[in-house]
């Protein structure tokens, strides 16, 4: 029995690993950088802010689109590939799946926003 509680912890734990390193190619972007980008409204990036349309409505930073993760495979026709995309969701976990998903589907210049809205709102 012990055998199997070793094989679920570390399951657990590499599931846990994949889910907060920053995927391969992903650029990461504190709130103070992402408050200077939001500024440059000529620099063409695309600002989404993955979370479900609720939590989007409840509170969002202005300029960010609302395509939440679980929508994101069927609306990758409106991101774009040839500008950057800067994702955003609650804490940075969901956005660095959907910047995962980006990847996986041919973009290149992908951020991800360390901390999400907990931190943006603690910035406020």
């Amino acid at each position: 029995m012990s055998f199997v509680w070793i094989v679920v912890a570390v399951v657990a734990v590499v599931y846990v690993a994949y889910r907060l390193i920053p995927a391969k190619g992903v650029k990461s972007v504190n709130i103070e950088d992402l408050k200077e980008l939001l500024k440059n409204k000529s620099s063409g990036i695309q600002f989404i802010d993955v979370r479900e349309p609720g939590e989007f409505r409840s509170g969002h930073v202005q300029g960010f689109k609302n395509i939440s993760l679980s929508q994101i495979h069927k609306r990758l026709g409106e991101i774009p590939q040839d500008k950057p995309v800067v994702l955003m969701c609650r804490s940075g976990n969901r956005s660095m799946q959907a910047a995962r998903i980006l990847n996986k589907h041919g973009y290149t210049d992908v951020t991800n926003v360390v901390g999400g809205m907990m931190r943006w709102n603690n910035s406020v």
